[in-house]
């Protein structure tokens, strides 16, 4: 059955078009627009590129709705798309291998395989200290009758301005099933990855930290608890930066286990693993998550102080 649209995500797509209109133009972050997205800039330097319009490599692997490039602060580019090994890899997004409708697959939303977003709508906000996208997507698939969606998501990304070596982004993303009996899953496999992730353009010095210490990749899930940093000589002038996730509290598999990668993939902060877990039709999943944009490495930057602000913060979803 496919859930018509309920008064909520109307009361909704009111509130984010007042929020639309209460631009401060006092802010330092300005939004440019053009037919493929949105890009932000703060005091005239890059921070990121939304894509909302759905883009292609040569005609394949369709996607859209992540962001690349994604800048450090030094205004070098961070993050990949398309990459040869996994042309489906797309800057900072979020999705899943299995989307299942009772125990019928729909289609595979990381390839975009029978499965495409349309995001309806977009909005943006500058505030005197953060610029905000709320976004709203329609998830379809081709194995369902006359283009109507079988989700809904509705996605903020909050990013607050860069102070002392810091740029701080927030996602909440909300997600809506429109049909019963749907059901989203990782990969099918022991690593079971999907979800929020990450596609760095890594450089060889790349080190992974977390709150107990350096951590070793490996091919399996690692449990290494609420956030991940990823430090190296990202850039072409070859000074130390990096970037960080963060898990809020708040997700329902918290923190979650990682699965990270030294070179050719995404760094994956994963929920809900290979088994599938079900989207209720009154009551929404909500996930959020923090990228923290940082020069030098881990040691230069207090991510205890920073992980423990962000279980704090009340984000707004």
């Amino acid at each position: 059955m496919i859930r018509k649209p309920a008064t909520f995500f109307g009361a909704i797509s009111l509130f984010l078009l007042f929020l639309s209109a209460c631009n401060n133009h006092g802010s330092e972050f300005n939004f440019s627009k053009t037919d493929q997205g949105v890009e932000l800039i703060e005091k005239g330097n890059p921070v990121f590129f939304y894509q909302q319009a759905p883009k292609s490599l040569s005609g394949e692997y369709i996607c859209n709705n992540y962001i690349h490039p994604l800048y450090n602060l030094n205004g070098d580019v961070l993050t990949e798309e398309f990459p040869p090994d996994h042309p489906y890899h797309r800057g900072v997004f979020w999705t899943w291998h299995q989307i299942f409708i009772d125990t019928s697959s729909i289609g595979d939303g990381w390839i975009n395989d029978g499965i495409s977003q349309d995001v309806v709508k977009l909005l943006t906000v500058t505030r005197r200290n953060q610029a905000v996208i709320n976004l709203e997507s329609h998830w379809k698939s081709t194995a369902l009758p006359d283009g109507k969606p079988f989700m809904r998501e509705l996605t903020s990304i909050t990013v607050h301005p860069v102070e002392s070596g810091i740029r701080i982004i927030d996602f909440s993303i909300g997600l809506y099933a429109l049909v019963d009996k749907l059901e989203i899953g990782g990969s099918d496999d022991a690593k079971g990855y999907g979800g929020f992730c990450v596609r760095l353009n890594i450089p060889d010095n790349m080190i992974f930290t977390s709150e107990t210490g350096p951590v070793t990749p490996r091919e399996l899930q690692v449990p290494a608890g609420r956030y991940m940093d990823f430090s190296g000589s990202f850039g072409t002038d070859r000074e130390e930066n990096g970037i960080a996730i963060l898990c809020h509290p708040d997700n329902p598999l918290y923190p979650s286990p990682w699965i990270l990668r030294q070179n050719r993939s995404m760094q994956n902060a994963v929920y809900p693993g290979r088994e599938r877990i079900k989207l209720e039709m009154d009551e929404p999943l909500i996930l959020k998550y923090r990228l923290v944009i940082h020069n030098g490495n881990s040691q230069n930057t207090d991510l205890h102080k920073l992980q423990a602000e962000y279980s704090d913060y009340k984000t707004g979803m």
